[in-house]
C-alpha cells in the first residue's frame, strides 16, 4: 500500500473517532441502514478526498460544514465537482442546520436518494429457489 494511502486512511480513521457533535446525530440516523435501508460510510476515502458520509448505492455524498468551511469555499467547489464527475450527488449542510433541524435535513437526504437511480435488485430465482 502506498504511503498516501496510508495517510488518508489513518486520517479518515482519526475523524471518525473525533465526529463533531452534528456528524453524531446525523450518523444516529445513518448507521446500520436505519434510513431508507441503506448503507452509509462515515469518513470515507474517494479519490483524493474523505467524504463526511456516502451512500455508494445511492452514489449521494452528505458534507456538514462548520465556519471553517467559510474560508475553503474554492476547495469546497474543487471537491464537489470530483465527486460529481464520479456520479455523486453532493448535499451540504451546515452543522447548525443538523443540530437545529434533523427533520429537514432527513428530509432533503430522502428527496435526493429518491431521485438517485439506485441499482435494481437481484432478481427473485425463479419457482422460489426451487426446481
Amino acid at each position: 500500500m502506498r504511503e498516501e494511502q496510508i495517510k488518508y486512511r489513518l486520517f479518515a480513521k482519526q475523524l471518525r473517532a473525533n465526529m463533531t457533535e452534528a456528524e453524531k446525530a446525523l450518523w444516529y440516523h445513518l448507521r446500520a441502514k436505519r434510513f431508507l435501508g441503506i448503507r452509509f460510510y462515515r469518513q470515507k476515502i474517494i479519490g483524493r478526498y474523505i467524504v463526511d458520509f456516502v451512500s455508494l448505492e445511492a452514489k449521494v455524498v452528505i458534507e456538514l460544514d462548520g465556519s471553517q468551511h467559510l474560508d475553503n469555499v474554492e476547495y469546497d467547489e474543487s471537491r464537489t465537482y470530483y465527486l460529481e464527475t464520479q456520479g455523486f450527488q453532493v448535499i451540504r449542510f451546515w452543522n447548525q442546520e443538523i443540530l437545529t433541524n434533523m427533520r429537514n435535513a432527513l428530509d432533503i437526504i430522502a428527496l435526493h436518494i429518491s431521485n438517485s437511480p439506485l441499482p435494481p435488485s437481484a432478481p427473485s430465482p425463479v419457482n422460489g429457489g426451487r426446481e
